[in-house]
């Protein structure tokens, strides 16, 4: 594994300023009005996401999953691991418990390399901070049947690609809007999973060394 890759991904997640809204809202849906940068209500929960990095295939990927169609919340929306903050934790700490919960992957073995900027999903009233982790091999996935209907394991090279982004119209409370997205297959990526992605993507982009190289495994 390019360990230098990953200790260059932390070194930029731990020196400010990072992209933050300068990218993510390029990939807000419309009519948003920027409510996911500002504050959030009282009601607000605290919450924490998890983009996991790792090689396979001469590939860096990260997992995703499709949220099961009978959850609450942003049913059958694509989604990075994650969820609320339980009582005592950290954003961190969050992180890693619902990536085990989620994807059945151990907190051993996995190392944070750094938070990206935290942002207000305003339609759940949750603030979100990602954080950014790998591990040295591609893990071995054991879902929750409760918390994904499907795992999405994604190469980071796909999305960077300008060709695997596109625009598709979503009616919401009887208004059209038109959302961003990245295209994995027949799935959309959107939203605040976009628009955390589209950060670390920046982030990325900013690193040392020819792009090639850094997207790719050695």
């Amino acid at each position: 594994m390019n360990e230098k890759f990953l200790d260059e991904i932390a070194l930029r997640l731990s020196t400010p300023p990072l992209p933050g809204r300068t990218v993510q809202r390029q990939l807000e849906p419309g009519l948003c009005y920027g409510r996911h940068f500002g504050p959030p209500t009282y009601r607000a929960r605290e919450a924490a996401v998890v983009a996991l990095i790792y090689p396979h295939a001469g590939e860096w990927y990260l997992p995703l999953t499709v949220r099961p169609a009978t959850l609450p919340a942003h049913a059958g929306q694509i989604s990075l691991p994650g969820g609320a903050i339980e009582p005592g934790e950290t954003t961190a700490q969050a992180a890693l418990r619902e990536m085990e919960e989620e994807l059945g992957v151990p907190s051993r073995g996995v190392s944070l390399l750094g938070p990206l900027s935290p942002i207000y999903v305003f339609v759940s009233e949750f603030l979100v901070t990602p954080w950014v982790a790998s591990i040295e091999a591609r893990p071995q996935f054991r879902l929750s049947a409760e918390e994904v209907n499907e795992l999405l394991e994604v190469p980071i090279q796909h999305l960077m690609d300008p060709a695997h982004r596109g625009r598709h119209a979503r009616r919401q409370r009887g208004i059209e809007l038109s959302v961003p997205h990245f295209i994995w297959g027949r799935h959309r990526i959107w939203g605040t999973t976009a628009m955390i992605l589209s950060e670390l993507f920046a982030v990325l982009g900013e690193l040392p060394g020819e792009r090639h190289a850094r997207c790719y495994p050695a």
